[in-house]
């Protein structure tokens, strides 16, 4: 099988589009959510995504079905918020292996099935790792700015434990992604190359940070160039954003990174803006022609959706792809220039 390593300077990849939007299509209520395993648990369980990988596992193959048959070459696992940090809403931490290992283990499953029916195009399985609802380099109380919520320590001891479960799993790639703090990534790539030497394995990394807002940077304040300059001392398959902003608001933090990261470039903005209501109503006609721009300017080596897309979205994007050549690798990186 081609690894995805090789493909990224061949063809433009494409990922998929978002679990969420799909899951509330199923309408699933708390009773389906708990299933018969967790009848009895003490908590609400209803919104727990990542839960319904145990609880509803037939759904979650069916939308990475979907995904793969809309034309995605990389499908994320359905562990957006696979941590020990993010499961004690729910007070499942001890639940946190098995989450991760049955997401990856149901989509790399249905990969291979898809594969093997196409053998001429492979399709891959990223392990999605979230950014926790806990940040490492900001305060959460106003009135004490020097107090954390978390340690650094903390949160890569459990980003560990979340990128072993994948792996074991079966993921072709770990994907560090909604990036908004750049000391939680970085406790995520500590933990990701520590595991890497314990299992002599060399498993692709991705990351994918959010731009929050017009002024361009991280929740945590950085600029898409000092974001590509504080994880580059990793080795990664790409680098990118998702989330937060539409194809067209991305598009001048995508050149930044174009022009001075030789990593491959991904992009999965989310469908347009939200409406007054707070959902996404950008078509997928109207998505594909905005990511045309990254296309024919060369920008991107992995394209796919976040907020709102569909499969619908990730075939306009497949079509419209399809044309294009991706972005060709820098061989060094380009220190920024110094005032």
């Amino acid at each position: 099988m081609s690894k995805i390593e090789d493909l990224l300077s061949e063809k433009i990849l494409i990922l998929d589009g978002a679990m969420g939007t799909m899951l509330q299509e199923y309408k699933f209520t708390e009773e389906d959510f708990r299933g018969k395993r967790f009848a009895n648990w003490p908590v609400s369980l209803k919104g727990n995504n990542d839960l319904l990988s145990i609880t509803q596992p037939a759904a979650i193959a069916e939308i990475h079905r979907k995904y793969f048959e809309a034309g995605a070459d990389i499908v994320e696992t359905n562990t957006f918020s696979g941590t020990t940090i993010a499961m004690a809403d729910y007070q499942m931490q001890d639940l946190v292996y098995e989450l991760n290992y049955e997401s990856a283990r149901i989509a790399k499953e249905v990969a291979q099935e898809i594969t093997k029916k196409d053998p001429q195009k492979p399709r891959f399985v990223a392990g999605a790792i979230g950014p926790t609802n806990k940040t490492a380099s900001m305060s959460p109380d106003v009135n004490d700015p020097g107090f954390r919520a978390i340690s650094f320590a903390e949160l890569s001891a459990a980003y560990k434990e979340q990128a072993k479960a994948l792996i074991d799993g079966g993921v072709d790639v770990l994907l560090v992604e909604t990036v908004f703090d750049t000391l939680n990534a970085k406790a995520a790539l500590f933990a990701i190359e520590e595991l890497k030497e314990e299992l002599s394995l060399d498993i692709p990394v991705m990351i994918s940070g959010t731009i929050t807002d017009a002024s361009g940077r991280t929740l945590s304040g950085q600029t898409a160039e000092a974001f590509l300059i504080s994880i580059s001392h990793i080795p990664l398959l790409s680098v990118g954003f998702n989330c937060a902003l539409g194809a067209k608001q991305l598009t001048p933090h995508l050149e930044v990174l174009a022009r001075k990261s030789d990593f491959g470039v991904s992009a999965y903005p989310n469908a347009g803006l939200p409406n007054a209501f707070g959902e996404y109503d950008q078509s997928p006609r109207e998505m594909a022609e905005q990511i045309k721009e990254y296309l024919s300017r060369g920008l991107v080596n992995i394209l796919g959706g976040c907020c709102g897309t569909t499969p619908k979205h990730i075939k306009a994007i497949a079509e419209v792809a399809k044309d294009y050549q991706p972005r060709k690798f820098q061989k060094e990186f380009i220190q920024p220039e110094t005032e």
